[in-house]
């Protein structure tokens, strides 16, 4: 049997419907929303001044994901670590893609007592490549390290949040 495009619309849109009342039916709440893990968590998380721009655009990330703080009662500290690996190599030994390896070590902390209150480090990649004009590759490295900054600070922020009934108050 055919299908014509307008009924692979409905038949999609049925699939959609369906997958949406699952979802309700299942008890699935928002993150931040009323009942959520990290309800009233946007805003309460200060994250240090940025030295760099690769720390800038972590921080702009972060705040992005997790709201401006106004009387944040926690502190994120971090240290970023970068660095690069050839990884395509001509035969005559000129390199033509790099990875961009990175690392977060943070430390979450109480403002008001200086507590610890989580701690850890997340690590992840991305890559660009060396082939073509200077100013393309200049572009296509600052690219591969703003794309990782926002990588890291993705997964710093589901690492928040999945721990965030462990070290809220």
């Amino acid at each position: 049997m055919t299908l014509s495009p307008n009924q692979t619309v409905s038949r999609r849109g049925m699939i959609a419907l369906v997958g949406a009342l699952a979802l309700s039916a299942c008890g699935f709440t928002p993150v931040f929303g009323p009942g959520g893990q990290a309800e009233g968590l946007r805003g309460e998380i200060l994250v240090a001044d940025p030295g760099d721009r690769k720390a800038f655009v972590f921080v702009a990330r972060m705040e992005d994901r997790l709201g401006l703080p106004e009387a944040a009662p926690y502190l994120l500290d971090y240290t970023i670590s970068v660095r690069e690996d050839g990884v395509g190599i001509t035969t005559e030994r000129a390199t033509t893609r790099y990875n961009v390896l990175g690392r977060i070590d943070y430390t979450l902390k109480d403002r008001v007592t200086d507590a610890e209150l989580a701690k850890g480090k997340v690590e992840n990649f991305t890559g660009y490549s060396a082939t073509g004009s200077i100013i393309g590759e200049i572009s296509a490295t600052e690219d591969a390290y703003e794309r990782l900054m926002v990588i890291l600070a993705d997964q710093l922020v589901t690492e928040l949040i999945a721990t965030a009934p462990d070290w809220r108050k």
